[in-house]
């Protein structure tokens, strides 16, 4: 029997519309990576497809909670499981950061660490105002953040900035997410997918093609480097030897308790 699916394609006349699914927080396990790329694979497939709007189908105000923490936690996984996660996640953000398609991203609420990812590899960034937060905030929760998802931080809000917040792992506010320029724009609640597909339609006026290769100039060099195997399969390997050790595996064991029965 097939599993539940957690990513839906909903295809308008010239773009998708692609939801995240899985309650209670859209904690992104392997299955979610792999039907993001799989939506992603169909949406480009498709010639008559330009564009791709990603948001969030709970009715929590959670974009994302980030990744599934018992895809990290070692104890309940192994170096090949790891690997074959890192390896993922990695290669849709890498994907996405370089697709043809514009891509805009409809945050309402949460929004941390592979949320952000996916947000960062976007080319359009709206969020609801005075709700939520965003960030990579892997350090709070006693992990570190992919060294590429630094890099893509700092393309995105400057390298200095990039580091303050980074290294603390902090999430901040829409308000201070704007200000910053890791979201484009806020908007209401209410009004976050009227915007959204309003973005796109506007997007969607200017010619594809001079726009795609523009963005790939820009964007293939590290898109090259999120989806380089050999490399993610080395850093998977530096990057276990990390979550196995007794202290990285104390943080996140208090960390899963902690968030047992947590609605965030």
């Amino acid at each position: 029997m097939a599993p539940t699916p957690f990513v839906f394609v909903e295809e308008k006349k010239d773009y998708a519309i692609v939801t995240i699914n899985r309650g209670p927080v859209n904690a992104m396990n392997l299955q979610v990576w792999v039907e993001l790329q799989a939506a992603l694979d169909r949406i480009e497939g498709n010639s008559k497809m330009r564009g791709v709007i990603f948001c969030s189908g709970l009715e929590k105000d959670i974009f994302t909670a980030g990744n599934d923490l018992t895809e990290l936690y070692a104890p309940m996984t192994s170096l090949e499981g790891y690997t074959n996660f890192w390896t993922t996640q990695n290669v849709f953000v890498g994907n996405l950061y370089s697709s043809r398609l514009v891509v805009i991203s409809a945050i309402r609420g949460a929004c941390p660490a592979g949320g952000c990812a996916i947000s960062l590899a976007s080319d359009y960034r709206i969020m609801t105002a005075g709700l939520g937060h965003i960030g990579l905030n892997e350090p709070q929760i006693g992990l570190l953040v992919p060294a590429l998802w630094m890099v893509l931080y700092a393309k995105v809000i400057g390298e200095r900035q990039a580091e303050l917040l980074g290294f603390n792992g902090a999430v901040i506010s829409p308000e201070e997410a704007k200000r910053v320029g890791l979201v484009d724009e806020l908007v209401p609640k209410e009004k976050l997918m009227q915007t959204a597909e309003a973005t796109m339609a506007k997007w969607l006026k200017i010619p594809s093609l001079g726009r795609s290769l523009t963005k790939k100039n820009v964007r293939q060099e590290l898109s090259d480097r999120f989806t380089d195997r050999a490399a993610l399969k080395a850093e998977s390997e530096m990057g276990w030897a990390f979550l196995s050790s007794p202290e990285t595996v104390k943080a996140m064991k208090a960390t899963l308790n902690r968030l047992q029965g947590s609605k965030l």
